[in-house]
């Protein structure tokens, strides 16, 4: 008899958007690897410290310390790099040594901060899966270390998918979400969860394109149904509250 609750599908990773801005995240290494997570890590804000000699910096993580936006150390790793005083939040190390690698995988567990060591899953309390980036959307693959070749070529197709402006649509529909909490900032559970609800039924009622084409004045005539509970749609806003066209609304919006 079929469970009408989900199935466990074990083996998995827990996927989550880590908040890591502001916080302090070590990359030790300098080369492409590194190179990588330090624009993931910055792209997401994070307190970079680079942990390698001057000699062992490629082009562009040389770059990133001369442009400072990174800190640089340079020297190897040591295990007063993780002293507590420092606060460091992550661990990411990408060095062709795998007995300093393992060193460092057993530091960072005993010191209790979160590690990934490039290439050895063993080695990882997380994975990088390969993101595709437009704007607030992100959208990341994971084969939970089994093939990240294969990851890059399905973010490609599942990226190529995505609607043009996909990303500008997303900050139309977090600008929407602002200007409700704005006009209904009630703080109850109750009110959290309407709100939650009717940009729900917002969100699954216009498209990617439609929420493009929203400008303020259309957010503005669509946050004034929210009272009445009711989601007219983008044709019906533009119909109503544009010049060219004359729209007495009935309550039915088309349907008697």
């Amino acid at each position: 008899m079929p469970s009408k609750f989900p199935e466990i599908q074990s083996g998995g990773s827990l996927i989550v958007a880590w908040q890591i801005k502001g916080k302090e995240v070590l990359v030790i290494g300098g080369g492409e690897v590194a190179a990588g997570r330090i624009v993931n890590l910055l792209n997401a804000d994070a307190k970079v410290t680079v942990v390698c000699p001057r000699g062992g910096l490629n082009e562009e993580v040389a770059y990133r310390v001369d442009q400072k936006q990174v800190k640089h150390v340079d020297r190897v790793f040591l295990p007063l790099d993780l002293e507590p005083e420092k606060k460091v939040a992550m661990v990411l190390s990408a060095i062709d040594d795998p007995e300093a690698s393992t060193r460092i995988w057993k530091y960072c567990q005993t010191m209790k901060v979160p590690a990934n060591i490039a290439d050895v899953p063993p080695e990882c309390d997380f994975y990088f899966g390969s993101v595709h980036r437009d704007g607030p959307l992100q959208i990341m693959v994971s084969t939970n270390g089994n093939g990240p070749r294969m990851a890059a070529a399905l973010r490609r197709q599942i990226g190529d998918m995505l609607p043009k402006g996909t990303g500008d649509s997303i900050k139309k529909v977090g600008q929407l979400r602002r200007m409700l909490r704005k006009a209904a900032p009630g703080k109850s559970t109750r009110d959290i969860s309407r709100r939650m609800s009717w940009m729900s039924e917002v969100c699954d009622k216009w498209s990617a394109e439609e929420f493009n084409a929203m400008d303020e004045e259309d957010m503005d005539k669509l946050v004034q149904f929210y009272e009445r509970g009711m989601v007219p749609s983008f044709e019906e806003i533009r119909l109503g509250y544009r010049g060219d066209v004359v729209w007495e609304f009935d309550g039915s919006f088309g349907w008697m």
